[in-house]
């Protein structure tokens, strides 16, 4: 089968949505559309027939102050830089209907394709999450993101994300 992801609007029937946490179902159903119109973010739907949502994820503009960055990392940039420029990966979720299909790892993995190509065009060093629970710190570790010290967020360099979507 294949999906669809698009931009969240108005064909979508975002109100059967449910991934079993209710601030995310609740962010579905009321604060995306104008979260979206005020462009604070751009929410990204996954369907099969550009109607049921299957997941969804949102990317914005946000900064990661460098004292929180491994000391690798610092030593490679500007230390006139206090803070860089990162994409945010804000939510992530999946209907419970569809749990176990991978749609978690598609949405993720076109979620870093979409951050690291418009990182080309607008200055982003990392993607940044904030993950909801100890299930999502372990997704994330899976992909390879990496704790923030004191922050409780993770993030993936755009130049590791250069060498899986280029090399």
């Amino acid at each position: 089968m294949s999906y669809i992801t698009t931009l969240l609007s108005t064909k979508h029937s975002k109100e059967n949505f449910t991934c079993g946490n209710e601030m995310l179902d609740n962010y579905l159903h009321v604060q995306a559309k104008q979260d979206v119109k005020r462009k604070l973010t751009a929410c990204f739907i996954l369907s099969d027939n550009e109607v049921t949502v299957k997941g969804f994820y949102t990317l914005s503009n946000t900064s990661v102050n460098r004292d929180f960055l491994p000391e690798s990392i610092i030593k490679k940039l500007p230390p006139s830089y206090k803070h860089l420029p990162a994409t945010l990966l804000g939510r992530l979720a999946i209907d419970i209907n569809y749990k176990g299909q991978g749609i978690g790892s598609n949405l993720l993995m076109d979620a870093l394709k979409r951050s690291y190509y418009n990182s080309l065009q607008i200055a982003s060093m990392a993607v940044i999450v904030d993950p909801i629970d100890e299930e999502a710190i372990s997704f994330y570790n899976h992909f390879g993101f990496i704790e923030l010290p004191d922050s409780g967020k993770m993030f993936i360099p755009m130049i590791q994300l250069g060498h899986i979507f280029i090399d």
